[in-house]
C-alpha cells in the first residue's frame, strides 16, 4: 500500500526554496533544488521553527531562521552535529504533482 500524499504541483515551488505542507499528522518542509525535490520535517528540533522558512544555500543545506541550526535537505542531518538527524520522506512526482510519503 502506498503512503504518497500529493501536496503540490511543480509550478508551486520555484528552484532554490521550500515550502511547508501538512501532510498527514506532520508538518514537511519541500525544497526544490537542482531540480530535484527533497523532503525532511518542517520543525527545527531546537525550538520548532519552520524550517521551509530558512533560507536554503547552494550546499543543499538549510538555515533555520530563528537560531541558524543548519540542516542538510538530502539526509536531515544536523550540521553541527552530524549525530544527530530529522526526518526525511521520500518524494515523487506524478503528473505535474509532487507527492510526499509518510512512513
Amino acid at each position: 500500500m502506498s503512503n504518497f500524499v500529493t501536496v503540490a504541483n511543480v509550478e508551486d515551488i520555484a528552484e532554490g526554496e521550500g515550502q511547508s505542507f501538512q501532510v498527514e499528522d506532520r508538518l514537511v518542509a519541500l525544497f526544490l533544488q537542482h531540480g530535484r525535490y527533497l523532503a525532511i520535517d518542517d520543525l527545527c528540533p531546537h525550538m520548532g521553527a519552520s524550517l521551509a522558512a530558512g533560507p536554503l544555500a547552494e550546499d543543499g543545506t538549510v538555515v533555520c531562521p530563528w537560531h541558524a541550526w543548519r540542516f542538510r535537505i538530502c539526509d536531515g542531518t544536523w550540521c553541527d552535529n552530524p549525530s544527530i538527524q530529522i526526518d526525511t520522506f521520500e518524494v515523487r512526482v506524478r503528473k505535474g504533482e509532487i507527492q510526499v510519503k509518510i512512513n
